[in-house]
């Protein structure tokens, strides 16, 4: 049984929640729907048949308001609650990093990396490329660790690209979505990478305002993406390929196959000893999203990769 210790939570972002229940196979709806994510109980309860993952459990749970911390573990029947970060190693053989606020990443993940306990660490894993490079030079080290947005493991968008070749080269992506580019621009640009197989931009380009972000990704000289990420729409996460020969529309809806599919992953990737996706991938992701930001900090300059 791989014992995973689960870190949560940052304002929003329901993960440890839900994580915890796909891993488990438990949750409490009236405990999920209490502190405001009744979204995710539906989708839990849309799912009931296919919650759990044989030879897995989040074990131990940590937060910075242990009554939160209390509160998932109702919910997932998670038996151990610590009172302190570093309380998990040596009491788990995983943890899960389940916050989007990345500005708290790495003081969180340290311990972590440095005990080569293997982590997980919820997307985005950086906005800073200093912080990057502290990451990668933790792996030169030794540590164990995956990130990404788990988009790149939904199911609409390995459909579509299975069915890519149809539609010719590609020469333009329009890609749009719901909040900001800090916390969710991870999403839309690991949409891109990974529906053309991980290639290597040349440029980014800020060319929005606030909550309006748009972002101009030069993938190659003849393809771009046009990437927008919009406060107050309904939420959305569509991804639009324009080819040579036709074009198709990518509407990714079901948030929990991916989930699922990104947290098997993990664990897989840690029964096997090495993380399954290549942390080059993820660097490359957060490469793009820190370019954008800096764009935008120097009046929308355009930023080469």
């Amino acid at each position: 049984m791989i014992k995973i210790g689960m870190i949560g939570m940052s304002a929003g972002n329901a993960h440890p929640y839900s994580w915890s229940a796909i891993i488990n196979g438990k949750y409490s709806q009236e405990e999920i729907d209490q502190v405001g994510f009744p979204a995710v109980s539906a989708y839990l309860a849309a799912n009931q048949d296919t919650l759990g993952i044989v030879g897995a459990q989040v074990s131990h749970i940590f937060c910075d308001d242990i009554e939160r911390a209390r509160s998932i573990a109702k919910s997932g029947e998670i038996p151990h609650v610590v009172a302190r970060l570093e309380d998990l190693i040596g009491q788990v053989d995983a943890v899960i990093l389940g916050r989007d606020d990345p500005e708290n990443h790495l003081a969180m993940a340290r311990p972590f990396l440095e005990a080569k306990v293997p982590i997980f660490i919820d997307k985005p894993l950086a906005i800073d490329l200093d912080e990057l490079s502290i990451y990668e030079s933790y792996r030169q080290q030794g540590a164990f660790l995956m990130s990404c947005s788990s988009m790149r493991y939904s199911t609409e968008l390995r459909a579509a690209k299975s069915n890519l070749a149809k539609i010719g080269k590609v020469h333009f992506l329009s890609v749009v979505g719901k909040k900001d580019w800090k916390k969710y621009g991870v999403h839309m640009v690991e949409a891109c990478m990974s529906l053309l197989d991980d290639p290597k931009p040349l440029s980014v380009q800020y060319i929005g305002k606030d909550n309006f972000d748009s972002v101009q990704l030069e993938i190659s000289p003849d393809c771009y993406a046009s990437i927008h990420l919009i406060a107050d729409i309904s939420p959305t996460f569509q991804l639009t390929a324009f080819g040579v020969q036709d074009w198709m529309l990518i509407d990714i809806k079901n948030s929990y196959s991916m989930f699922k599919e990104n947290i098997l992953e993990f664990i897989k990737s840690v029964d096997q000893g090495k993380p399954s996706l290549d942390f080059d991938k993820t660097a490359q992701v957060i490469k793009i999203i820190a370019a954008a930001l800096e764009s935008k900090r120097q009046g929308n300059i355009k930023i080469t990769l």
